[in-house]
């Protein structure tokens, strides 16, 4: 299903080996985008095995319905920071054994103009993984505050022009609202004179205005969290980020859960109580793309796995 779909599923195999997949296990695909880990999980599994998705975008929940008709299979149409109340209202807690998660946008929101994602082609300004829920950039844009974008665009984009782009775009919205991708790029274009090679100077202004819109940040924390809360001992967590903060946010994450708590020097405590909080073990070390698969698709290029295990509760 990769192929009619358009999108290539990045660090494919070494994602799914990370599962250490089961074929009676029960597993979580986070973010189904168009099921190409899906289907890599599906292939693995025996006829008693399990496989649950979520997506927030009507457009994979429409593609899982039509393309993916498999008894072990269901689609949950939701945001992954809700993982542990959906697992739970299935009496599954503690019964997973692994959990995928690709951050960030999937290529066919890329590809689809109308979505917003996209400097590279003029569309709505919307950038809503849901486009039925919340607010769109464009909406927001238009009514943030001048600080607001700036920080937006600094703590999210890391967009060193934070401030002259924040400036300008309330500058520009008394005469004209920001409505289109065209549109925004093109100021981005027009004011900052300094190009980082090979680089877009609207790419780090669109990721953080998709980044604020959905909430991603802190979706991914809670995600995380969820998803250690539900797995079973043994069980793995396998999550690919795309940019340097949503991997610091799993790196983080994975270092305090597999690390015993530091305790004041001199008490008396033995290595059982000491390591009886420490939830995870870090499995390898992260992974890249090999060259190849980033010849292969160029989308793949700043991708990082991260692989870590359950080892207590």
């Amino acid at each position: 299903m990769q192929e009619s779909s358009g999108h290539i599923s990045v660090l494919l195999k070494e994602s799914v080996d990370g599962l250490a997949i089961k074929k009676d296990g029960i597993y979580l695909d986070c973010t189904f985008g168009r099921g190409g880990h899906s289907r890599a999980i599906l292939e693995r599994l025996g006829a008693q095995g399990r496989l649950l998705a979520f997506d927030q975008d009507p457009t994979a929940i429409a593609w899982a319905d039509k393309y993916f008709n498999d008894p072990r299979f269901e689609i949950i149409h939701g945001n992954f920071s809700q993982i542990a109340s959906e697992i739970e209202a299935r009496n599954l807690v503690g019964k997973i054994d692994g959990v995928l998660m690709d951050l960030g946008v999937s290529s066919p929101q890329l590809d689809e103009a109308e979505r917003g994602f996209s400097f590279m082609r003029d569309g709505p300004l919307d950038m809503r993984m849901n486009p039925t829920i919340g607010v769109s950039a464009s909406d927001w844009l238009q009514t943030a505050k001048e600080e607001d974008i700036s920080f937006a665009l600094k703590e999210y984009g890391e967009e060193r022009f934070a401030r002259k782009i924040a400036r300008a775009i309330v500058h520009d919205r008394v005469e004209k609202a920001f409505t289109r991708t065209a549109q925004l790029a093109g100021l981005l274009e027009r004011i900052i004179k300094k190009k980082e090679p090979g680089k877009h100077p609207a790419t780090r202004t669109f990721q953080a205005l998709r980044i604020q819109v959905n909430g991603e940040l802190d979706a991914i924390k809670e995600a995380l969290q969820g998803a250690l809360d539900v797995v079973a001992i043994g069980g793995r967590l396998s999550v690919i980020s795309f940019h340097s903060l949503e991997d610091r946010i799993v790196k983080r994450f994975f270092s305090t859960q597999s690390k015993a708590k530091v305790v004041p020097k001199g008490l008396p405590i033995t290595d059982a109580e000491l390591n009886k909080d420490i939830k995870l073990k870090l499995i390898g070390k992260a992974l890249k793309p090999s060259d190849e698969e980033v010849s292969a698709n160029p989308r793949a290029r700043s991708s990082v796995l991260r692989v870590a295990e359950r080892v207590g509760r």
